[in-house]
């Protein structure tokens, strides 16, 4: 019976001491000195640590300590936040983790992170890895997602739908479906392959971030808490941002966006918009901005007067048909704008001359046809805007017209007219005359080329003299006696040198 006790007693104190002494192992002794670093373990190192020690530990941060090996975190039986960022870590096993609640892994060597056994996971930061699939299907509580800067090619986020915040710049990913992300708040995802981006159910969005993809059109009309957007680089040619009262922060630079209207967004600070189409752009309302740059654009207007021309940036080089900028103060232009001594500011846009060089030629009155003269700035047109038959320079005029010479860059266009006046026997009788003092036709007079004439009288219709008139006279102004006359038909008579007598009518318009 002594001897029964006695063996009981030596099991049940075996049993006790190998409690107290009982070991896990941690073969990597960076992370073993991380965990002598944090007091639960005493060293020195000998790839064991007491479980008592950690088995309870909610919280772990071993970032940045060179750790090959994460054996032996399957014993933090309590852990809820694990940080093992900037590591050398290839693989991780957290299966064991079930409490785990926060995830930080990202900057490590990763070829897979298998989070399918921590479903109460809410953070999951695994970027900067070499991650080439990604499986967060089992965890419908995660708020948070980074996973950019891997090789990831598809991403499935239907069981996702408490994300607030999505990070999955640098990958591989040509297809994304946010339909269920009615939560999401910030999303980034830069640098992939994606050819379309539909946000138009993720309401509450106030940073979006898409630069460098394929995508070609964008509805940002649902998004009134959108405060930043970055989606330079892309294949978009317009871009509203009419609905997005909240923004501060717009860049779009090399698209091929060929207009912007930013009148709504009072609130920004700054504009990128260089390297697109844009012909005109007016920030007279956005008294906010500090930055703008429109550099590398086909600019032709461009109206940086918002009441505070203090920009930290001012950039429009390379608009090489922009004529003049509209400003504050043209006389006080800030030194850090760009082109600097640009050579034209004005106050409003009416003081922007016309800069389309057309040529002008003088009326021709002649008794032959005329053949059109060779011209540097413009060409030849039948009508008004470069409508009509195009005419060239040789090509011969045999009856009476007005030619138009019609030029036009990218921004405006200019014109000028002359007449051809060919005339038959010598002179030439107009039928009309306007005279209201516009340079056109505010004279009646007699062409007479060859002197044929001897003088004119001309009559009203009752009979009355108005006008004597002599060869080479300056024609009728309209009045009688220093009084204007009115609208109407007038006659006159005509004695030619031979004697012969030329009667007939013409109107005075007004």
């Amino acid at each position: 019976m002594a001897n029964k006790t006695c063996l009981l007693l030596i099991v049940v104190f075996s049993l006790i001491s190998f409690k107290s002494i009982s070991q896990t192992f941690v073969p990597d002794d960076n992370f073993e000195q991380a965990l002598i670093d944090l007091g639960y373990d005493s060293g020195p190192l000998d790839d064991f640590v007491p479980t008592a020690n950690i088995n309870s530990v909610t919280s772990l941060n071993i970032s940045g300590k060179g750790i090959l090996d994460l054996t032996g975190i399957e014993e933090f039986a309590a852990l809820s936040i694990l940080d093992c960022s900037t590591n050398l870590l290839s693989t991780i096993d957290v299966g064991q983790n079930t409490n785990l609640t926060e995830l930080y892994c990202y900057s490590n060597q990763l070829t897979s992170v298998d989070v399918s056994q921590v479903p109460n996971l809410i953070i999951l930061w695994c970027y900067q890895n070499l991650l080439t699939n990604l499986n967060v299907s089992q965890n419908p509580n995660l708020i948070s997602l980074l996973c950019g800067i891997n090789q990831i090619k598809n991403l499935d986020l239907s069981n996702n739908i408490k994300l607030v915040v999505l990070s999955f710049q640098r990958n591989d990913i040509s297809v994304i479906d946010l339909t269920n992300l009615t939560n999401l708040s910030r999303l980034q995802c830069g640098n992939n392959q994606l050819l379309a981006l539909d946000v138009s159910n993720n309401f509450k969005l106030a940073h979006l971030a898409f630069q460098n993809n394929k995508v070609s059109v964008i509805d940002v009309s649902n998004l009134t808490n959108l405060d930043r957007m970055q989606c330079g680089r892309n294949r978009l040619t317009s871009l509203d941002t009419s609905q997005n009262s909240s923004l501060t922060y717009i860049s779009c630079e090399e698209n091929e966006i060929t207009s912007i209207d930013i009148s709504n967004n009072l609130n920004l600070s700054t504009l990128i918009c260089y390297t697109n189409k844009i012909s005109e752009l007016d920030i007279s309302k956005n008294s906010s901005l500090v930055v703008i740059d429109c550099n590398n654009n086909i600019l032709c207007r461009l109206n940086l007067k918002n009441g505070n021309n203090v920009f930290a940036i001012a950039d429009f080089r390379l608009n090489n048909s922009l004529g003049c900028v509209v400003v504050d103060d043209p006389s006080n232009i800030p030194t850090n704008w760009e082109p600097f001594n640009f050579p034209n500011y004005v106050s409003s846009q009416a003081d922007c001359a016309n800069t389309v060089n057309v040529d002008k030629l003088n009326d021709v009155i002649s008794s032959s046809p005329y053949a059109l003269p060779a011209i540097t700035s413009g060409a030849y047109f039948t009508g008004s805007g470069g409508s009509g038959v195009v005419l060239n320079a040789g090509d011969v005029i045999s009856t009476s017209q007005t030619i138009y010479i019609y030029n036009e860059t990218i921004c405006d266009s200019n014109e000028t007219t002359f007449s051809v006046l060919i005339i038959e026997g010598g002179y030439y009788i107009p039928k009309y005359f306007t005279p209201n003092n516009d340079g056109s036709h505010d004279v009646w007079d007699v062409i007479d080329s060859t002197n044929t004439l001897n003088n004119i009288t001309i009559y009203d219709k009752y009979g009355k003299l108005i006008k004597f008139l002599l060869p080479n006279s300056s024609g009728w102004d309209g009045t009688y006696k220093g009084k204007l006359l009115s609208s109407d038909d007038y006659w006159y008579v005509i004695v030619l040198n031979t004697g012969d007598i030329l009667k007939g009518h013409f109107t005075l318009k007004r």
